[in-house]
This record gives structure tokens, sequence and C-alpha cells, in this order.
């Protein structure tokens, strides 16, 4: 269908009731998880006032100090949240979804990274008298004499690898599997500074209300990374035991692979989701790459596709049936779980419509309840299946043919010339009553977003899920 043309959608017919227990416990959830991290916030500031840290600020060099003390004890705490956030714990994935986790973990960082550099200067600034001149004897002094101080330098340059890799020029220049390679820094970061608060952090044995509470802020993090990053992972891979069974070229960038696997309704895995696999195809099998589903979970066999750009993709080319693969996951939100109405947009761009085409598929819907937005160049993705779609389930399909039309634009050449929120009212003039799903580049989803938003969706029905510009 060619979105010029506009056409009304065919009148709906009832479809199953949409079950929002799941959309209420994920509520729940974010809430008590916000609650949890400005209450330990709180806590540890007011440990820190209690035991006179305002009463310190009064003068200059017992000011620095106590500042330095409040800040490396909020960027140890933001530390640990850090790493929570990104353990693929099951609650918080289904929750808040990957994509959401991730822009929390962004900001967490760099904010904690911040308070730890305020608690290197201040805390060595203080320590030297309030005395610029004494500062760099001091610093030498406190690396070589003071417990685990040095071990709290190494950490210091691993969280430094991290943060500058993260930032977002950086992080366009390298290819994913350095960024991921150095982004386990981060790890070893954590595990490094643990001593030096321990032997040297006054807070931490003050009381042991406070042992008790920064020993299970440790050990949670420390439990969340070996539970749910290295056995549930090598749980699931050998009991699910997944082998490719084929390789299908969709376009010519585009690829296909089909998989198969013992009792793999038991993984899991919903349609719209995506797992990290490893295909055990020789050197580099160890790097973990996150691929959607294309097509619904059956029981049997699972698909996913993939643009052949880059090492992942051309790698995937090459594999041969009978392949293992390990897996991670399933992760992310963009399912059936936060479905909230009976009607649904699906907003894709390119391969972005991945993990759409199988949400179109698994969903349950009326005629007339499911509108597809498929932006693409070139012939559209999976354009026959949904098509069958169309035929047998009453899919609406608007293509979207074209380059984006301009900066800042979500829509293509041939669209009308309106701005990108008229355009969405006049291709779905119910969408605020919808939920809408996108998944694309990182830049035009946030368009999406943009648009869907000053259309009136709110917030709790866009579900989101981008990808590196």
């Amino acid at each position: 269908m060619d979105a010029s043309t506009l056409l009304p959608a065919p009148p709906a017919r009832p479809a199953p009731a949409v079950d929002g227990r799941r959309a209420r416990r994920d509520a729940t959830v974010r809430l008590a998880a916000g609650t949890a991290l400005w209450g330990a916030l709180l806590l540890v500031t007011w440990w820190w006032a209690a035991d006179g840290g305002l009463r310190d600020l009064g003068g200059w060099a017992g000011g620095l100090t106590s500042v330095g003390r409040w800040s490396g004890l909020t960027a140890s705490l933001l530390l640990l949240v850090q790493v929570l956030l990104m353990a693929r714990v099951a609650v918080l994935e289904q929750a808040f979804g990957q994509d959401r986790l991730a822009r929390v973990h962004r900001w967490v960082g760099f904010t904690s990274f911040d308070l730890l550099l305020v608690h290197l200067v201040t805390i060595v600034w203080g320590y030297a008298a309030g005395e610029v001149g004494q500062v760099p004897a001091t610093t030498w002094d406190l690396v070589v004499h003071y417990p685990a101080v040095l071990l709290a330098t190494a950490a210091t340059l691993a969280l430094v690898a991290v943060v500058v890799t993260s930032v977002r020029a950086a992080r366009r220049r390298l290819r994913y599997e350095s960024w991921h390679l150095v982004h386990l820094y981060g790890y070893l970061g954590a595990g490094l500074a643990l001593p030096h608060q321990l032997w040297t952090g006054q807070q931490f044995l003050a009381s042991p209300a406070r042992t008790v509470f920064w020993w299970g802020a440790w050990a949670a993090a420390a439990a969340a990374v070996l539970v749910w990053r290295i056995a549930l992972p090598l749980r699931r891979s050998l009991r699910h035991r997944l082998v490719v069974t084929s390789v299908v070229r969709e376009d010519t960038d585009v690829v296909s692979v089909y998989l198969t696997g013992h009792d793999l309704a038991g993984l899991g895995a919903e349609a719209g989701q995506f797992l990290g696999f490893r295909f055990l195809d020789g050197p580099g099998w160890t790097r973990n790459h996150p691929y959607s589903l294309s097509a619904a979970p059956d029981g049997r066999s699972l698909r996913i596709s993939v643009r052949t750009e880059g090492d992942g993709g051309q790698r995937l080319l090459r594999l041969r049936p009978g392949t293992r693969a390990l897996v991670e996951g399933p992760h992310g939100r963009l399912s059936a779980r936060a479905r909230t109405r009976p009607g649904v947009v699906l907003i894709g761009a390119g391969v972005g419509v991945t993990p759409l085409r199988a949400l179109a598929e698994a969903l349950p819907y009326a005629p007339g309840e499911a509108v597809l937005l498929h932006r693409h160049r070139g012939r559209p993705l999976f354009a026959a299946e949904f098509t069958v779609l169309a035929r047998e389930r009453g899919l609406r399909v608007v293509d979207l043919p074209g380059s984006r039309r301009a900066e800042g634009s979500w829509l293509g050449p041939g669209t009308p010339p309106v701005d990108d929120t008229r355009a969405l009212r006049l291709l779905v003039p119910d969408i605020a009553d919808r939920d809408v799903f996108v998944c694309g580049p990182r830049a035009w989803a946030a368009d999406v977003h943009r648009a869907a938003t000053a259309a009136g969706v709110p917030a709790e029905r866009l579900h989101l899920e981008d990808f590196g510009a």
C-alpha cells in the first residue's frame, strides 16, 4: 500500500481482550526499583551527614575531605547500580526493557564517573590540608602507603577506559566487538574498588547496619552477574542445544539464519525479543551478538535476520548447517508483554522491521487493529510474508519507500507534504488510542518517538527499540 493514498482502516472486529496484568506488574517493579534507588542514595547521604559530613563543610580542608567522602560513597553506590542494570536480571528487563535500561545505565554511569572524579580531587586536596602545592606529594603517599589505594587507582583507569569508549563519538568509531570487550572492564573496575572501600572507608564499617547494607549491595551485584550473565546462559545453552539448520539470503544485504534445538518452548522467547548468540564456528566464537527474532517462536525453531555488513553479518553468511550456538536471553520488552490496548501500530525502518515481523505474526488482533508503517530503501524486507499476514490476519501494511526526506524526519520522500506528526495522524487517525512499537536506527527512532508523543501517544504505550546509527 502506498502511503500517499492514505486509505482508511477497514472496520475492525472485536479482538481478544488484552491481558494487562503483566503490564501492571511491570509498572509496580519500575516504581519499586526507582524507590529503592532513591532510598539508597538518601540513606547513604543521611549516614554521611550523621557522621558530621555537614558540620565538616564549615572548614576548607575538612570540607574538601567531607565532600570527597560523600562523592566517593555515592559513586560507589551508583557503580553497583550500573552493574545491576546491565546484568540481564529478568525482572528488571521485563519491567524496563533493554533499551530503557541501557539509557538509565548510561545516565547512571556518567553520573557515577563524574562523582568519582570529584572524589579523587577533593579527597586528595583535603588530605593535603587544602594546599594545592602539597597535592602531588599527598597523591604519592596515598597510593604507596594507604591500603588498597593502588587497586583503586587501577579500578579508576579501567572505568576511564569504559567511559571514554562510551562517548557517542568514540562509540561510533569502534566495532561492536571491541566496544563490548572494553565495556567488560567495568566489572574489573567494580571488583578492584571493593578492597579500597572495605579497608579505608570509615562509613563502610561504622555500624552493623552500614556493613550489612554495603556487603549486601556488593553481594547482590556480584550474584546478578554470576547468575544472569554466566550461569543461566550456560544452563540454557546446554539444555536447548541450538544448531543452525539453514542460512538464507533475504536481500542483497540481509541474511536469515534458521535454528532448531531441544525444548525451545522452554526457552521462553517471545516475538519481538532478541537473544545473544555465539556461533561455535571457529576463532572469535566468544563474541556475543544480539539478534532479534524475525519470526514468532513456535517451540521447534527460531529465525533471526541480520544485515550482512560488518564482521558479524559476514560471519553469518559462512555458517554451515549443524553449527552449534550458545545463547543468552531472551531479552527485550518489545513484545506482547508491553501491550495494553487492542489496537497496535508497528513502525520499522530497514532491518529494524525484523522484530515487528515476528510481532505481526504472534499478536492477536482483528482486521484493522494492527497497522505496519514500513520505512525502507529498495525492495521491502519480508514483503511476501507481510502480504500473507495482510490477507490472512487483516494486517494493514503501509509502505514508506525511499531515504529519509529530511534530517529530523522519519518519513520518506513519497509521503504527503505534511509534518511528521500530522502524517502519523493521517496514516493512523486513532494512534493515540493504540500501543506503538518502534524499531530502527537510533536517530530515526528518536524522530518517530517525538512525532508519536506529539500525536498524543502516552509514554507508557510507546515501546521503542533502537540500534546505533
